[in-house]
Formats: C-alpha cells, sequence, structure tokens
C-alpha cells in the first residue's frame, strides 16, 4: 500500500514537466477552501462568521470607548467651581451637557450632596459599575471566539484526518491520491484558518481591555478627585 502510495506521488510529481515545459500549479484561496471538502466548507464558514462577528464586535467597541475617553480638561476645574459656590444646579447641567462616564459619576455625586461621604461614594461605586458593564458589553465574547476557534480548527483537523483513514482502509491497496487529498486539505485548511480567527480575536480582545482600563482609572481619578473637594473643610 505505502509503495503504492510512493508510486502515484512519484508519478504526479514527474507531471511537472510535460512537453518539455515547466508547469506552475497555483491554487487560490476560493480552491483552497472548496478543496476540503464538505465538511471542510461547513467549518470555514463558521469561523469566517465568527471572524465578522470579532471584527464587528472590536470596531463597535473600540468606537464607544474612545468616545467615553473623551472630556474636558477643565471639565473638573468647572465642577469644583460651582460645588464651592454652592451652584449645585449648574454642576448638573454641565454633567448633562458632557454626557460621559466620568461626567455621569459626578452627576450622581452632586445629587447627594448634603447626604453622608459614605453614602456618596456608594452611590458613585454603583454608577461607576453600570458604566464598566456598559464599556465592557460584548468583550468577553472575543474572549470565548479567542479560545473556540482554534479547536473548531482542530476538530476540522480529525475529521479531515479520519476521512483520509478512511480513504486509506477502504482503498483495496490502490489509493486515490485525489480522495485522500481532500482530506488533508480539509486538515490544514480549517486549522489554520482557526488559528487565525482565534489569534485576531485574542489581539482584539486585549487591545479593548487595556482600552477600557484607561477609561476605568480616568473614572476612578476623577470621582477620587471629587471626593476629595467634598471632604475638604469648609
Amino acid at each position: 500500500m505505502i509503495s503504492n502510495l510512493i508510486q502515484d506521488t512519484a508519478q504526479e510529481a514527474s507531471e511537472v514537466l510535460q512537453d518539455g515545459e515547466s508547469v506552475e500549479k497555483t491554487l487560490s484561496i476560493i480552491e483552497l477552501i472548496t478543496s476540503g471538502g464538505t465538511a471542510g466548507m461547513v467549518i470555514i464558514v463558521v469561523l469566517i462568521l465568527m471572524l465578522i462577528f470579532t471584527l464587528y464586535i472590536y470596531f463597535e467597541r473600540i468606537l464607544t470607548i474612545k468616545e467615553a475617553s473623551k472630556i474636558d480638561a477643565n471639565f473638573m476645574n468647572q465642577i469644583k467651581d460651582y460645588v464651592s459656590n454652592g451652584k449645585i444646579d449648574s454642576a448638573q447641567n454641565l454633567c448633562s451637557t458632557v454626557n460621559s462616564p466620568v461626567s455621569r459619576l459626578i452627576s450622581k455625586g452632586v445629587s447627594r450632596i448634603g447626604k453622608p461621604l459614605e453614602d456618596i461614594n456608594t452611590a458613585i461605586e454603583n454608577a461607576g459599575r453600570l458604566e464598566i458593564y456598559n464599556l465592557e458589553k460584548n468583550v468577553s465574547v472575543l474572549a470565548t471566539i479567542s479560545g473556540a476557534a482554534p479547536m473548531i480548527g482542530f476538530l476540522g483537523t480529525v475529521i479531515g484526518m479520519i476521512l483520509s483513514i478512511f480513504e486509506i482502509a477502504n482503498s483495496g491497496g490502490s489509493i486515490d491520491i485525489k480522495t485522500l487529498a481532500d482530506g488533508l486539505y480539509t486538515a490544514m485548511t480549517t486549522t489554520v484558518a482557526g488559528l487565525i480567527v482565534g489569534i485576531v480575536a485574542y489581539i482584539a480582545y486585549n487591545h479593548l481591555v487595556v482600552k477600557t482600563d484607561k477609561v476605568v482609572y480616568q473614572m476612578e481619578a476623577n470621582s477620587l478627585e471629587f471626593l476629595d473637594l467634598l471632604n475638604e473643610p469648609s
């Protein structure tokens, strides 16, 4: 059986020279995908959908985080002036105008002015949790895809190898290289596609985590600055 396989492979290699000229064979992406058979195509389609979903979540979240990080450098200075002069309504109007995660936290704190400092701190923390949840929405899906995509690709590898072994076992001593190649294409293409999707999702997830952490730090810093303002002796 092995000798037959070697002979068939050698015969295909000898066809490189045809009529005294070398023949260069190319393989397009579409041909590569379709060469894996039905099982390979199904897995590739699933991985493509996961890649599209990954890119959608990434760009949607990156725009949301970028918008959330925008805040006027003088925002806190204006809040300090309003609160120090007792202009609570003006401070609330400013927060409503800015409309960012930081301004919403400060707005929650301003609305509690007059109550114990601990109550104000608790209100800001609760509002902060909600803002963080909104920033991190769907980001965990990228972590799931980064782990699931390579596993789906490896599933295609196993299916492809099973198909190849099945063809060898039922060849009756005569192996059809074309049929055997279909199984190998399924094994290789799904593995590569799964790894590509997994890598893209992993990088996108970590980049979003870093960007989100920066916004969270900004929220915490401004919240502490506001609480310090309220804690100052009159």
